[in-house]
């Protein structure tokens, strides 16, 4: 089923939404609002802060919370930022909006960790992020003017904190919206992918949050950051992790809890959602976008998990062409080269998320669809009963040895491509790798084609829209000359300008192909038959259009150099444990490679 084309939406959103963004001023909100700031005490007695902003005129309202890490700003007087920015639509419609500091951040007293484990058993009075959560809404139904309901959201890290409050199992929960959660912070989202660190991205991000947070404080400013002014250099000329710790500006315990736990072992499976998921009892509106930089990963499996092992949930799930977060802009219209998506953000906000909390916190308007899906190269959106569509054909496209791709299986005897994988010089995971924007899921990957350390296997044109909805399954036979590397699967999308159109890319460690939880060296020279499977993409490619993929050892700083050589613990590798590794990789009869490809 298809509603509204995007261009369509375009036209009747311009004339709404250009006087509504300016109608939320702070003088609207002292006119229509008030705020009050409370710090309510946990049942450990640790007392969290709390800003509450209700209407003026109006009584027996839903409640909306978010909970965060990042600051409830402004302490005082003046008005959350968020109220006038995506909060318009509750706004509205007079609900009480509720923003609280996680413990141990802010103003919010006691000791903050990072993705803290659920404790499913809380009869001896523990306290986790559900606790908290529960305890929270307890107080809110009991000292505001509210009808009885509450809703809670949140986005990336407050993201990880909606899925928990949906594990809080408080009656008055009726609705709850993760977006881009945290889920498992080494499978999938912003630390690891597959068990392969996201270099770049965790130690910018471990300056902020890995750090003593000293509370309460109105100001938690990260420490100074030691990256250079070219991140690629940098990096490279600091690549062992025991350098990289040495010129951080403060010990950052949790850096080095991950250092200490190289492999999916039971630290990593405590700070996992994925096995609670099965319990839910409040409506669930799931929103991820296809080119999310951090945490495309949550939002698939959060989605995922809880349709399939909480099947009593009202399960909902929204999936567009957004980088991280971008779907509470007004003004996203897309990404690098790709400038087609404006007025996406607004109808979601207007047209789904508002309404999927009214229907369920309000008890008005339609019951919401069970999935939404714009795909990029698509005009419109699609409504599904489930994600991915039942009707989709995962079909193998085959490498050949004169590189080219087809649906045929190969019909040589013997035949592979082999290429030189140096740490010294790693491919970076853009052309300009020196600092890095939401623009590289999308990046040009012309640059890379032309490297004798990525091989590159093109189809022919298109002759009719292919419409790819869904995971991209990798199963790849290869050796390797040394006994482990990073396998770096990218599928692309070349148009007819040249453009090479980055769609999908991950990365694999072939150290875990027995399970991340089950490292193992390879043999020099010993055929491995490689699975793995990439994050849901939502793509149409068009007539004219070929498919490329590009494989590859490195995609540097973005994920941390693997030294290609097996130790018990990756990050001791030392300057002399970095070596060139030959990476073969077979196309033939009794050992072919190919993705499948999720076709409807």
């Amino acid at each position: 089923m298809k509603i509204p084309s995007l261009f369509s939406i375009i036209a009747v959103l311009i004339l709404s939404s250009c006087s509504s963004k300016q109608d939320f001023d702070e003088r609207w909100l002292s006119e229509n609002y008030s705020k009050r700031e409370v710090n309510i005490e946990m049942r450990d007695g640790v007392k969290l802060y709390t800003a509450i902003y209700e209407p003026l005129n109006a009584s027996d309202r839903p409640v909306l919370m978010v909970r965060t890490p990042y600051s409830c700003a402004p302490y005082g007087d003046g008005w959350s930022y968020d109220l006038s920015s995506y909060m318009q639509e509750f706004l509205k419609n007079d609900y009480i909006i509720v923003f609280q500091d996680v413990r141990g951040r802010y103003m919010s007293e006691g000791e903050f960790v990072n993705v803290r484990p659920y404790i499913p058993d809380k009869s001896g009075n523990q306290i986790d992020e559900s606790s908290d959560t529960y305890d929270t809404i307890e107080w809110i139904v009991e000292n505001t003017s509210n009808n009885g309901y509450v809703g809670v959201t949140g986005m990336s890290y407050p993201g990880f904190y909606a899925t928990m409050a949906a594990l809080s199992g408080h009656p008055a929960l009726k609705a709850v919206s993760p977006q881009a959660p945290i889920l498992d912070w080494f499978k999938g989202d912003d630390i690891h992918h597959n068990g392969a660190m996201r270099l770049m991205e965790i130690y910018s991000f471990a300056t902020y949050m890995f750090k003593k947070h000293d509370n309460p404080v109105t100001e938690d400013h990260g420490l100074t950051s030691p990256i250079g002014e070219n991140a690629y250099e940098w990096f490279l000329s600091k690549r062992t992790v025991k350098e990289l710790t040495a010129v951080l500006p403060d010990t950052l315990a949790f850096w080095n809890e991950i250092l200490d736990h190289p492999d999916y072992d039971s630290y990593w499976k405590e700070r996992s959602l994925e096995n609670h998921l099965n319990d839910i009892r409040p409506a669930i509106l799931v929103v991820g976008g296809t080119f999310d930089t951090d945490d495309c990963y949550g939002a698939l499996n959060t989605y995922k998990i809880i349709r399939d092992e909480s099947p009593q949930t009202d399960i909902h799930f929204v999936y567009g062409p957004w980088s991280h977060g971008a779907w509470h802009d007004y003004n996203y219209t897309g990404l690098g080269e790709i400038e087609e998506w404006g007025g996406l953000s607004e109808y979601f906000m207007k047209n789904i998320e508002y309404p999927f909390f009214r229907y369920y916190l309000e008890g008005k308007g339609d019951r919401p669809e069970p999935v939404y899906i714009s795909s990029s190269g698509s005009d419109s959106w699609q409504t599904m009963a489930v994600w991915p569509a039942d009707d989709v054909d995962y079909t193998p496209l085959y490498l050949h040895e004169d590189k080219t791709l087809s649906f045929t299986e190969p019909a040589e005897v013997s035949s592979f491509s082999t290429y030189r994988s140096d740490p010294d010089n790693p491919v970076p995971f853009m052309e300009d790798a020196s600092s890095r924007n939401n623009s590289y899921m999308v990046a040009d990957q012309s640059f890379a084609s032309i490297r004798k350390d990525v091989l590159t296997f093109t189809s022919e044109a298109q002759n009719e829209i292919m419409k790819l909805e869904g995971p991209v399954k990798v199963n790849f036979n290869l050796s390797i000359s040394t006994d482990d590397a990073d396998v770096i699967v990218k599928l692309i999308d070349l148009h007819p300008d040249g453009y090479q159109m980055l769609i999908r890319a991950d990365v694999f460690p072939l150290r875990y192909r027995n399970g991340l939880d089950d490292p193992q060296p390879a043999v020099p020279g010993m055929p491995v038959d490689l699975e793995f499977t990439m994050n849901d993409i939502a793509h149409w490619i068009h007539p004219g259009h070929k498919i490329m993929v590009q494989i590859q050892s490195s995609c540097f700083p973005l994920v941390n150099m693997n030294p290609q050589k097996y130790l018990d613990n990756i990050y001791e590798a030392g300057e002399d444990d970095y070596q060139v590794a030959d990476i073969t990789i077979y196309h033939q009869n009794d050992m072919p490679s190919r993705i499948y490809l999720p076709i409807r």
